[in-house]
């Protein structure tokens, strides 16, 4: 489909100028003798050339959808730009975008040459802050993006984990989940971005000490389809493995029994037990469920 320029403002904007206390400008903002900009009241809405436009060198978002830029090219064309994006002059003739990167490249590729944008004066702190938090907020970043979002805001805005929660309007444990996806291995951390596994597949794979054994629980969690819940359990058997095993005097489990059992445990996903009565080998293997679900999947396993 060929995407022709739409020169008008728009249904979506022209809706927005039934509103009296909105104004709108083809006027750049004016420049005060001392060279900061005059700008007008924060509803006010001007018309910035696309040329002009820089994107934001704070831009989290590193990953954009090109069939849903495509999508969205072909609504502003039948719609107009509905909500302006947000930017601040540093030039005469010079613009940066604070917020919008989205809207921005899809009108570009509409063709559109003005865009309705808000002006405003920010500096660089001001800036990136600005653009993590209404990205944070209203796109759809991965988890592992907004984790570096957080560490960014942490680490360049100086702020603490209590005033960026403020910031973003989530609690500490929140933001404190995402950080610590950041400590995961990098091949985990790539298996979220790219969706292979879920922001709880993620906090289940946390609670996993050592690094061998959260890439292998990451790789049971792709071959075998592991649920959230599943994970968990998982997770569970692998920290009671890790814990010393008790066992009675003369009947202590040799290597053999031992890799039997963790054979086991990792195709049902469970704990399971190798109970033995005598020292002729003579016992019982008891495999433990959680619910009916989790009695059905074994039994699965088990080809019953």
């Amino acid at each position: 489909m060929a995407l022709q320029r739409k020169t008008g403002l728009g249904k979506g904007l022209g809706a927005l100028l039934q509103n009296e206390d909105i104004q709108v400008s083809r006027n750049t903002p004016e420049q005060t003798p001392g060279g900061t900009e005059n700008v007008n009241s924060a509803g006010s809405i001007n018309f910035v050339k696309v040329s002009q436009i820089a994107v934001n060198p704070f831009q989290p978002r590193t990953d954009f959808d090109e069939q849903a830029l495509q999508e969205l090219a072909e609504s502003i064309i039948l719609q107009g730009l509905i909500q302006p994006i947000t930017v601040r002059q540093v030039s005469k003739n010079e613009y940066q975008l604070i917020s919008g990167e989205r809207r921005l490249r899809a009108s570009k590729i509409a063709g559109i040459e003005e865009v309705p944008a808000y002006v405003r004066t920010a500096n660089d702190q001001q800036m990136l802050e600005m653009a993590l938090i209404e990205n944070i907020q209203r796109e759809n970043l991965n988890a592992i993006e907004v984790a570096l979002s957080f560490q960014r805001m942490i680490e360049e805005c100086n702020l603490k984990q209590e005033e960026l929660g403020e910031r973003v309007s989530k609690n500490r444990s929140t933001v404190t989940n995402y950080l610590r996806l950041l400590k995961l291995p990098p091949a985990i951390q790539a298996g979220i971005r790219d969706g292979q596994v879920s922001m709880g597949h993620a906090r289940a794979l946390i609670n996993v000490g050592e690094v061998d054994k959260q890439l292998f629980v990451f790789q049971e969690i792709i071959d075998k389809g592991l649920s959230v819940r599943m994970t968990e359990i998982l997770v569970r058997n692998i920290q009671e493995q890790n814990k010393p095993k008790k066992h009675p005097v003369g009947k202590q489990m040799d290597f053999q029994y031992q890799k039997i059992e963790d054979d086991l445990a990792s195709r049902f996903s469970t704990r399971v037990r190798l109970n033995l009565k005598n020292s002729k080998g003579k016992g019982a293997i008891e495999i433990p469920f959680e619910s009916e679900d989790d009695l059905s999947r074994i039994l699965e396993l088990l080809d019953w």
